[in-house]
């Protein structure tokens, strides 16, 4: 989520609303009854939740029960919760191992069932549970040896790459893709999930000096692409089509939601993209063909990471709002937006993030585009700290009732 940065729940829990103050009257029009509200909340090293590795069960259900009233505090509607950080899992699955976050040793029974406890507390609280999953990142090192014997990826490593010091499932080989996909929809089948959540990590972040050694598979499954890139950029849009078909087999209304870095193509490389320098490029960079999924209907909501103040040069937020939006008109893919709730305060951000209402002025601003349903904020820890009061200004300024997701 942070990885290229640097460059239908219980009625009860609802009050009356009057509708959804992200696009409220002063913008001249009546206020849609719905949006999104949302915060993710990190699993990964441990970034939100749980606070450290090797808690008990009752003190990791506290912690998680806590943020998911936080979530209610702030007027949110739905929770982004991380269950399958890496290659692991934070539910019982057959696949693939318990994840070492909760215990801090890969494999190990937690003692209870996190997605599950999260689902079912969620909707008790009227919260959307989206659970979020990262399709082929392995691991946060480069040495299988360090993963659980009993690993996909250490009884198939011709399905691994090490690259950049990590690990990665190749997505260019059908069986990864078979697999992990099968992975992924365990957690579907076993609990009424609102939606199947990816973040921004398809290939991976450039890393300067290093390739991605995908030749064996090139050589055997890309004979029939104009070139590498174009056959990677189908692996994963089979990925997103495939898994899209089963979902609805599986369990017909849920959703699929993608949260991709925030620039498709900067202008300069293609007369369709954004008016931005960004040196992340999602379509060249991650192979990921952001626009084309959210024209072709393929996700049911897109969430970009527009991670930048407004005035920013190389990605300015007020740039990306309005071209997301056209991408968005008539698609049928619901538009969200991802904000860099985690910069609001930290002093090695620029100036704009050390007043606590730039993230209000995104809300102000992104209330202008119809097409825009509602905004995502990284991340779960941030959303309970506030330290500058930038999360406390946006509720409110925007969220002065409650209001229920798009559906």
């Amino acid at each position: 989520m942070l990885g290229g940065l640097v460059t239908a729940g219980g009625a009860a829990a609802w009050g009356v609303t009057t509708g959804d103050d992200d696009n409220d009257d002063k913008a001249g029009r009546g206020a849609p009854t719905t949006a999104l509200r949302g915060m993710w909340l990190a699993s990964v090293t441990n970034r939100d939740w749980p606070s450290r590795p090797g808690l008990t069960a009752k003190q990791q259900r506290a912690e998680l029960i806590a943020h998911l009233d936080t979530a209610v505090k702030r007027r949110l509607n739905a929770v982004i919760f991380q269950v399958r950080p890496a290659a692991d899992a934070l539910w019982p699955s057959p696949y693939e191992p318990w994840s070492q976050y909760l215990t801090g040793t890969q494999g190990k029974n937690p003692g209870w069932d996190p997605l599950g406890t999260a689902v079912k507390e969620a909707h008790a609280r009227g919260l959307e549970l989206h659970a979020w999953f990262n399709p082929y990142r392995v691991a946060l090192h480069d040495d299988p040896k360090k993963l659980i014997a009993s690993h996909p990826a250490r009884k198939h490593p011709d399905w691994v790459v090490a690259y950049g010091g990590k690990l990665y499932y190749n997505p260019g080989i059908p069986a990864v893709r078979a697999f992990v996909q099968k992975a992924m929809l365990d957690a579907l089948r076993k609990y009424p999930i609102d939606a199947v959540h990816w973040d921004d990590y398809f290939y991976p972040y450039p890393v300067a000096g290093q390739t991605f050694d995908d030749d064996a598979a090139y050589d055997e499954y890309g004979g029939s692409f104009p070139n590498r890139a174009a056959w990677r950029r189908d692996n994963i849009d089979k990925l997103v089509r495939e898994t899209a078909a089963k979902i609805k087999q599986i369990r017909p209304g849920t959703q699929l939601g993608i949260s991709p870095f925030g620039v498709w193509r900067n202008a300069s490389t293609d007369p369709l993209g954004s008016d931005t320098k960004a040196g992340v490029q999602t379509y060249d960079d991650l192979h990921a063909d952001t626009r084309k999924w959210v024209r072709k209907h393929w996700i049911d909501y897109i969430c970009p990471q527009l991670y930048w103040n407004i005035g920013f040069a190389a990605a300015d937020y007020a740039k990306l709002v309005p071209w997301w939006a056209k991408v968005a008109q008539g698609s049928g893919t619901r538009l969200y937006v991802g904000e860099a709730l985690y910069k609001a305060g930290d002093p090695a951000q620029p100036a704009a993030w050390q007043k606590p209402g730039e993230l209000s002025k995104h809300l102000t601003f992104a209330r202008d585009y119809p097409q825009v349903r509602g905004h995502v904020f990284f991340s779960g820890k941030e959303v309970k700290e506030d330290k500058i009061g930038a999360m406390a200004r946006v509720v409110a300024d925007h969220y002065k009732d409650r209001v229920k997701p798009p559906r």
